[in-house]
């Protein structure tokens, strides 16, 4: 008796096809992040820019490490930027999940207006609104400061979204019940509606963090004074007029890349999990 096999079942042409498609975006995401790490480890001695280089360093070093810190004051930067990114993400955090909640579990007259205008921002590209918002930040008086730097990805639009939908999801009845408990809205958003979102508000914060950390051009238009630039803009010393050293380009770049790291295997149980903890298991 032959038994068929399951369409679910894949052959073993399909996995082979599977595996070598892996491999090759692998290869594509986790390829120059390693070519990186080898070149920051390089020592002097060995040629960077041969036709054909060694993808392992043949003497490695963590000295190119030590002279970013001599020659750009990378520590300094790190702090400013972590005070950008903390900025970024705590307004991220609190704004879009009061406007989120107040949008899906509120009941108020221009409710949908709002939340069109909302999508309406989507639309816009950045470059459309640096000029308004270097205009808004100078009326304020906020330039060449980190707060000036941080203030207008303080609240993003696509994350209150985020937690408009993830709100949306929790049932209705819970928050009926809350009511007939005699809860009122900030017991209902603290006791039913944040234990149900914690995995989109991780999303949230992964998401400004990397977002505030890595922005190179709105702190290069805002700040002025060199001891306030963020990493990333402070990072551009390294490649000086008339010659650069890529292995210190590739340790300073392995710096700014290791806080994302951090942050996101901090969070990355509530991160794997945002999309479907808008469900409330019973």
């Amino acid at each position: 008796m032959t038994v068929s096999r399951s369409f679910a079942t894949p052959s073993a042409g399909e996995k082979a096809v599977r595996y070598v498609l892996l491999v090759l975006v692998l290869l594509l995401t986790v390829g120059p992040f390693l070519w990186q790490l080898s070149t920051s480890l390089k020592g002097p001695g060995e040629d960077v820019y041969s036709p054909t280089p060694d993808f392992l360093p043949s003497d490695p070093t963590p000295a190119n490490y030590g002279q970013v810190a001599e020659t750009v004051p990378v520590w300094t930067y790190a702090v400013n930027s972590l005070v950008v990114a903390g900025i970024a993400v705590a307004g991220n955090v609190v704004g879009a999940t009061l406007a989120g909640y107040a949008l899906a579990r509120l009941r108020f007259r221009g409710a949908r207006l709002v939340l069109g205008l909302f999508l309406a921002t989507l639309v816009l590209p950045g470059e459309v609104t640096i000029v308004s918002q270097y205009v808004t930040i100078r009326s304020l008086g906020l330039t060449d400061t980190l707060l000036g730097v941080a203030l207008p990805g303080a609240l993003a639009m696509l994350n209150v979204l985020l937690m408009y939908t993830a709100f949306r999801a929790i049932p209705p009845d819970l928050d009926a019940a809350a009511l007939v408990d005699g809860a009122n809205v900030w017991q209902r958003l603290v006791h039913v509606g944040l234990p149900n979102v914690r995995g989109m508000l991780s999303v949230v914060a992964i998401f400004t963090f990397i977002g505030a950390w890595d922005d190179f051009l709105w702190p290069l238009i805002v700040l002025n004074d060199p001891a306030r630039y963020t990493l990333t803009v402070g990072l551009q010393y390294l490649d000086g007029t008339f010659a650069a050293n890529p292995r210190l380009i590739a340790a300073g770049t392995m710096i700014a890349f290791l806080p994302v790291v951090a942050v996101f295997a901090a969070l990355q149980r509530f991160f794997f999990k945002g999309v479907e903890e808008g469900a409330v298991k019973g």
